[in-house]
């Protein structure tokens, strides 16, 4: 189906110029895979984020699936561990916990923020001894991540971030994505900046930095440098470089990005705060718009100074009013979509792999009452106007 408003317009920022920019790239590149423009990519990002080390996978999924890997060959989880995680998530996220042996807790979300506030952890933490939380930042927006950090601290829980969706977005105590020991980005089309496919983790922790290394490279040391080397070596006594070019030290994957990942990071990320600022001003204009029927819930993001959009999502009052406006949006000819996975707990794959089910009201009301459509820097005038005009009783 053509929509007069899709979920995306193009595949990336500024598209016919960084088409051109890619094929002279390809053509005159002198290797394809992983390399030293992946490496430019994960320095940039790392310093754009303001965090120590970035480590780029193949996915946003993947990288995921590192975090938790990475976590358990360093001992910090184990099998049967129960893992908190936020309930309106992405697959990618349990997923994971799931195949590497942790028992997932769904936690509860504050439908006016769509994500897990503080108020949702201790009251899980009323039930049950939580080793992990797994936070999603929803949609560009986020929970109260300096009072959900402070507690987590105290409590020894370790924190992780999915801050796919939310690239940019700014709390008054820092970015979205950096209370946490890692968080993972993607780049997949339609992103804050695409490179296709691709993901990336942000830490602090260096052992944790190298571990995600390793566990990207099938449990190889070659991508570490020369004297993180000397140590894994010197702990098993590898003695010759011949012996380690097939040691694998820990569980791993082939989780590489290409030559081809790292340079359009690179190059998009030109343009990544005039996108963000963008994301905000639609955002912000959609939300009055939303502020002024009372068919909707009103999100709350005044502890966001910098909202970078993802997305705008609708919370209508009731199931029939969220269904009323969904016709409206499809019968003015702009895409619009669930709110992300909806109460995961629901998903087919969640139910086969977990009998346990919690009554999660918030979540569950997001759910059943949740739509979005697309935020991105190529919206019209016209586009903006007609999604304001289907938001009108």
């Amino acid at each position: 189906m053509n929509f007069k408003i899709p979920l995306m317009k193009h595949t990336f920022l500024q598209e016919s110029e960084t088409k051109k920019a890619l094929a002279d790239f390809i053509i005159r590149a002198e290797r394809l895979s992983m390399g030293k423009e992946c490496e430019a990519f994960e320095k940039k990002f790392a310093n754009y984020q303001g965090r120590k080390y970035a480590v780029l996978f193949n996915s946003g999924g993947s990288a995921n699936l590192a975090m938790i890997q990475a976590l358990k060959n360093l001992g910090k989880i184990r099998n049967d561990d129960k893992a908190g995680f936020s309930a309106i998530t992405w697959s990618t996220n349990t997923m994971p916990l799931i195949q590497l042996g942790l028992k997932p807790i769904p936690l509860d979300c504050e439908p006016s923020i769509l994500n897990v506030t503080l108020k949702n952890i201790l009251d899980t933490l009323q039930r049950h001894d939580l080793k992990l939380i797994f936070l999603t930042n929803v949609l560009g927006l986020t929970g109260d991540l300096s009072n959900i950090k402070k507690l987590c601290d105290e409590k020894g829980i370790l924190i992780l971030e999915d801050n796919c969706e939310s690239l940019g977005t700014e709390l008054s105590d820092g970015k979205a994505g950096n209370f946490s020991i890692a968080s993972s980005f993607s780049f997949f089309v339609a992103h804050h900046m695409s490179t296709i496919e691709g993901g990336m983790v942000c830490t602090d922790d260096e052992s944790f930095y190298e571990m995600l290394k390793i566990v990207r490279a099938n449990g190889w040391d070659r991508n570490l440098d020369d004297e993180q080397k000397v140590k894994w070596r010197k702990a098993f006594n590898i003695k010759s470089e011949f012996e380690a070019s097939y040691t694998f030290y820990d569980l791993g994957y082939n989780l590489r990005p290409t030559e081809i990942t790292g340079f359009l990071g690179q190059y998009q990320m030109q343009f990544l705060d005039e996108n963000i600022q963008t994301r905000q001003r639609n955002f912000l204009r959609i939300q009055k718009a939303v502020e002024m029927n009372n068919d909707f819930v009103p999100l709350n993001h005044t502890h966001i100074p910098l909202l970078s959009g993802f997305a705008f999502p609708f919370i209508g009052k009731t199931p029939d009013l969220r269904e009323k406006y969904i016709q409206k949006f499809i019968k003015a000819g702009i895409e619009i979509r669930p709110l992300i996975a909806g109460n995961i707990q629901r998903q087919p794959f969640y139910k086969k792999y977990d009998e346990n089910e919690y009554q999660l009201n918030g979540a569950d009301y997001l759910h059943e009452c949740g739509f979005y459509t697309g935020n991105y820097p190529e919206l019209t005038e016209a586009d903006l106007l007609l999604i304001e005009d289907c938001l009108k009783k």
